[in-house]
């Protein structure tokens, strides 16, 4: 089983309001079927939740490449339900992540968890996958809707800067 997480959260000045949070699981089967239930289900939930960005966790490459090339290949999908909606998509790396949630850079997932459900006040910690996702749209609310109407596509964060 493969789990991709989506996270929606609304800012009112520099209030976070949490929208709604989830996992895609897909199935051992075959990867094109896996990528059109992922591509999908993200469509239903632009439908649903009707967001004005998308922000998307940056590839990093681990030591196995198969799964590498596997996480690049359910991005792909995400990033495709996003513009086929006409949705400017903001990508931000692991280590950006949680230096805007946690404040630290290599924190580990629970302190991620923990931090998501008090920016948010949330009841109860989310799934890991719903976790990420999350810590994902607050950085882009921290860092990528601070920037006004400077085009994220296609850039990157370095130290910082846009590059």
């Amino acid at each position: 089983m493969r789990v991709t997480g989506f996270g929606v959260i609304d800012k009112k000045d520099s209030n976070l309001i949490y929208i709604g949070s989830g996992c895609i699981k897909t199935s051992e089967g075959a990867l094109p079927d896996r990528l059109k239930l992922i591509l999908n289900s993200l469509d239903k939930i632009i439908t649903e939740y009707q967001p004005k960005y998308v922000a998307i966790e940056q590839v990093f490459v681990n030591i196995n490449p198969k799964s590498t090339l596997l996480l690049g290949q359910a991005r792909g999908a995400a990033i495709c339900a996003a513009v086929k909606r006409n949705l400017n998509v903001a990508e931000y790396t692991a280590l950006q992540i949680k230096q805007a949630v946690v404040g630290n850079g290599h924190a580990r997932k629970n302190q991620v968890q923990e931090m998501v459900m008090r920016l948010l006040n949330l009841i109860d910690n989310p799934s890991t996958d719903a976790a990420d996702a999350l810590a994902c749209a607050i950085c882009h609310a921290h860092t990528g809707l601070s920037l006004g109407n400077i085009q994220l596509t296609g850039y990157r964060m370095k130290r910082g800067r846009l590059v």
